[in-house]
C-alpha cells in the first residue's frame, strides 16, 4: 500500500471509531425515565435511606422496649404502681387508710343495775361503760379510780358512753340521785377490773365530751378528708387546717353558756362557730371517727390561767408541724384548734409548758 493510500486509510479508520462513540454518548444522554418514576441513583439513595431508617426505627424500637423490660424488671425488684402499692384499688402509695369505725353499745342482756338504773360492763376492755337511768330526777354518775374521780351527768332514759380513761385497774361505779341543792344519795354501785385492749381504747369512741355517730356530718365530712389524705399526718393536717379556718369563736356564747353544758359537733359545724369546748369536740369526733386516738382535755392556760379545752392525739408518725410548734412521733402531742383560729401568738401553745391538764375525755 502506497504511503498515500495507508494515510487515507487510518483517517477514515479514526473518523469511524469517533462517530461510533459520539454516538454512543448522545445515546446515554437522551434516555428518559417514565412520569414519575426515579432513576437509578435515586432509587439506590432511597433504598439505602429506607434502610437507615428501618434500622434506627428497629434501635428505637428495641431501645423501648429494653426500657419497657428495663422498668418492668425495676418494679418487679422492688419498685410498685400506684395502684399495686394500693393493693389494686387506685388509692395512691402513702395514703391514709382509715380502720374499721369504733362503735359503741348497750347490751340489755349484759346489764346489771335494778329498776331505775342498768349498767354495762362488758366492754370495760374497749374503754367505756354504757348505761340507762330511768330517773326523771337529776341523776349524775361518778366513775372512780385510784385518786382519780370524774362525774358525768345523766340523761334519763338515753344510752350513755362513759370513758374508763383512767387506764388499767380496779374502778368503782356510782349513780347518784339529786335530793337537794348539791347533795346526792347513792342509788346503785358496781365495781369492774379494767384490762384494757390497749391505752388507745377510750380515745377512739364516742363519749360526751366527743359525742358522734356513723351517721354524724361531722364524720362523713372526716371521711371525705381522710379519703384525701396521703398519709397521717396530712389527715391531721387537713382536719386541723378546716376547723382554724371555718370555724369562728362565739364570743355570746361564751359569756351565756352554763354549767354542764356539753358540745355537740354536728351543731358547731353546721353553724360554723362555738366555744372552745365546741372546738375541741369538733377535733376529737373527726380525728377519733378516723382511727385517731385524740383526748379533750380541759384545764388551765397560764399567763391568764383561763379555763379552757383543747385536744391531745396520738400518731405514730413523725413531725407534724403546725402552731409554730412540733410534735413528736410515738407520743401524745398538743393542739388547741381555738387559740390557733383566733390568732393568739404561740406564748398560749409553745410547747405545752404552760398548759395545765385536769381532766381528759
Amino acid at each position: 500500500m502506497t504511503g498515500v493510500r495507508r494515510y487515507k486509510f487510518i483517517l477514515c479508520l479514526l473518523l469511524l471509531v469517533t462517530g461510533l462513540f459520539l454516538v454512543s454518548c448522545s445515546s446515554d444522554s437522551g434516555s428518559e425515565e417514565p412520569a414519575g418514576g426515579t432513576t437509578q441513583t435515586e432509587t439506590a439513595a432511597n433504598t439505602q435511606n429506607a434502610q437507615k431508617t428501618e434500622a434506627e426505627s428497629g434501635t428505637d424500637a428495641e431501645s423501648k422496649e429494653s426500657g419497657a423490660d428495663a422498668e418492668s424488671k425495676e418494679s418487679g425488684a422492688g419498685g410498685k404502681s400506684k395502684e399495686s402499692e394500693a393493693g389494686g384499688d387506685g388509692q395512691e402509695a402513702g395514703s391514709y387508710e382509715a380502720p374499721a369505725f369504733q362503735d359503741v353499745d348497750f347490751s340489755e342482756k349484759k346489764a346489771e343495775g335494778n329498776d331505775s338504773v342498768q349498767i354495762d360492763l362488758s366492754h370495760v376492755a374497749s374503754g367505756y361503760v354504757s348505761l340507762i337511768c330511768s330517773e326523771t330526777i337529776k341523776t349524775k354518775i361518778q366513775i372512780l379510780k385510784d385518786e382519780e374521780t370524774y362525774n358525768y351527768d345523766v340523761t334519763p332514759n338515753e344510752e350513755m358512753i362513759y370513758p374508763l380513761q383512767c387506764g388499767n385497774g380496779h374502778y368503782t361505779i356510782r349513780v347518784m340521785r339529786n335530793v337537794k341543792d348539791k347533795k346526792y344519795v347513792e342509788i346503785y354501785k358496781c365495781e369492774a377490773d379494767v384490762k384494757l385492749k390497749d391505752e388507745f381504747q377510750p380515745f377512739i369512741r364516742t363519749n360526751q365530751f366527743a359525742d358522734y355517730s356513723k351517721d354524724s356530718a361531722c364524720v362523713k365530712k372526716a371521711a371525705e378528708f381522710a379519703a384525701q389524705a396521703t398519709g397521717t399526718n396530712d389527715y391531721i393536717t387537713k382536719v386541723f387546717d378546716y376547723i382554724t379556718k371555718n370555724i369562728t369563736y362565739d364570743y355570746e356564747k361564751a359569756e351565756t353558756v352554763q354549767a354542764g353544758y356539753l358540745p355537740d359537733p354536728d351543731s358547731t359545724l353546721a353553724e360554723n362557730k362555738g366555744i372552745c369546748m365546741d372546738y375541741a369536740a369538733l377535733a376529737a369526733a373527726m380525728l377519733r371517727s378516723q382511727g385517731i386516738p385524740t383526748k379533750v382535755v380541759l384545764g388551765y392556760v397560764s399567763p391568764s390561767e383561763c379555763y379552757h379545752a383543747w385536744n391531745m392525739y396520738y400518731t405514730e408518725e413523725d413531725g407534724w408541724v403546725a402552731v409554730e410548734y412540733e410534735t413528736e412521733k410515738n407520743s401524745w402531742n398538743r393542739i388547741d384548734t381555738t387559740f390557733a383560729a383566733n390568732g393568739e401568738n404561740s406564748t398560749y401553745i409553745g410547747d405545752g409548758s404552760n398548759y395545765d391538764d385536769v381532766y381528759q375525755y
